[in-house]
């Protein structure tokens, strides 16, 4: 399986640096020297990371082969895929990459179905699962466990307890359910 786990910035200096926006849970794993990525455009790879440093709060990354500051800013916007097993799993037990929990089904405890997960938002105070309702809608549900319950990738879904408001229509939905017991 493959994973886009950066994307190149501007050059930074003259002898080839990068800056790179990482879009990976392990940047130490994914992007550590050695690395060879696969890349987007597949013109501009693969590349093989020579060197890696953060400098100001931003990974900057130096390529095999990439010597100067032209041959830095050619790259940029170019997207860093890693090949990854897809049966790899983080070392802690309530950790997933972003490629498990993409697709996953997400009900309520009580099994109603809310939707499936179309994306990961990683956001500064907390990640985000962005949910697919089965009418084309999206809702935002904060990945944090007062709200996400449980997480079962053999079962391939995301049972949820959400509070009051964070689903606009749960209402309806308890509405229509009570509307087809009594009917």
């Amino acid at each position: 399986m493959q994973l886009v786990v950066a994307r190149i910035g501007r050059a930074h200096g003259i002898k080839g640096e990068v800056t790179v926006e990482v879009r990976t849970d392990e940047p130490e794993l994914r992007l550590a020297p050695g690395a060879v990525l696969a890349t987007d455009p597949a013109s501009a790879g693969p590349l093989t990371i020579e060197t890696g440093r953060v400098h100001s709060g931003r990974l900057l990354l130096r390529f095999e082969g990439v010597r100067d500051r032209n041959a830095a800013e050619a790259l940029r916007n170019t997207l860093l895929i890693a090949d990854v097993d897809p049966d790899e799993r983080p070392e802690e037990p309530d950790e997933y990459y972003d490629h498990q929990l993409m697709d996953l089904d997400v009900v309520l405890a009580d099994g109603t179905e809310v939707g499936r997960i179309t994306e990961i938002s990683h956001l500064p105070s907390q990640d985000l699962f962005v949910v697919e309702r089965p009418d084309g809608s999206e809702v935002m549900i904060p990945f944090v466990e007062e709200i996400v319950a449980d997480i079962d990738l053999d079962a391939q879904r995301a049972v949820i307890t959400p509070p009051p408001g964070l689903i606009d229509d749960r209402a309806e939905i308890a509405s229509s359910r009570d509307a087809e017991d009594e009917g």
